[in-house]
């Protein structure tokens, strides 16, 4: 009987611990598939981040987040101090142009 009881509750207090996650979209000024990798390395080695994926068409990087860990501001941060743009938020200016020159602005 107590495995029983232990497995329904178990059962049914999981879906409240678990953590919320959502979709973010943040506008980047990438231009090419290194800036695609460096960006997607940095933010899926970011803890609390399920996935980042950036689409070099429309130089937007979808951020799949915990948001119990961080939140979508520390994001653009994140973005901001390895050299991009990230919606309003300007680049570190010493990190991009740390950037290869083929990834700094007019550099395509």
């Amino acid at each position: 009987m107590k495995t029983v009881m232990l497995s329904f509750l178990l059962l049914f207090t999981a879906p409240l611990v678990a953590q919320k996650t959502m979709v973010l979209e943040i506008q980047t000024n990438a231009q090419c598939g290194d800036c695609k990798d460096r960006i997607e390395s940095v933010l899926n080695q970011t803890k609390g981040v399920v996935y980042a994926e950036l689409n070099l068409e429309t130089k937007k990087v979808e951020i799949k987040l915990k948001t119990a860990k961080i939140d979508p501001a520390a994001l653009r941060i994140v973005i901001s101090q390895i050299g991009y743009d990230a919606d309003s938020i300007k680049a570190n200016p010493e990190a991009q142009k740390a950037l290869p020159l083929c990834c700094q602005p007019g550099g395509h």
